[in-house]
């Protein structure tokens, strides 16, 4: 690896998952004002994420379908609605 080319704040971080509670330790240069353990027995910079890809829906493969039609059906009588109303004032 190359000498210097890294930021000066550059170590490891913990990542906690709040959804799932996994945690990752890799390195970043976020800013963090706590610190806790890890399973090496070293104390680490800690962040508390929402979403990770231990979570995350393209990452874990359980994708949802949302009902588009309906919503797309809705939005056309909305539409519709509106511009009737315009033409008539």
């Amino acid at each position: 690896m190359k000498a210097d080319i890294h930021p000066d704040n550059y170590r490891p971080v913990i990542f906690h998952d709040n959804s799932s509670g996994d945690r990752f330790l890799i390195g970043s240069t976020v800013e963090t004002k706590t610190t806790d353990k890890w399973t090496d027995g070293a104390e680490y910079p800690i962040v508390y994420i929402d979403v990770s890809s231990a979570t995350h829906p393209f990452y874990t493969g359980q994708e949802k379908v949302m009902d588009t039609a309906g919503r797309v059906e809705r939005f056309k009588a909305r539409a519709a609605k509106a511009t009737g109303r315009s033409k008539q004032g």
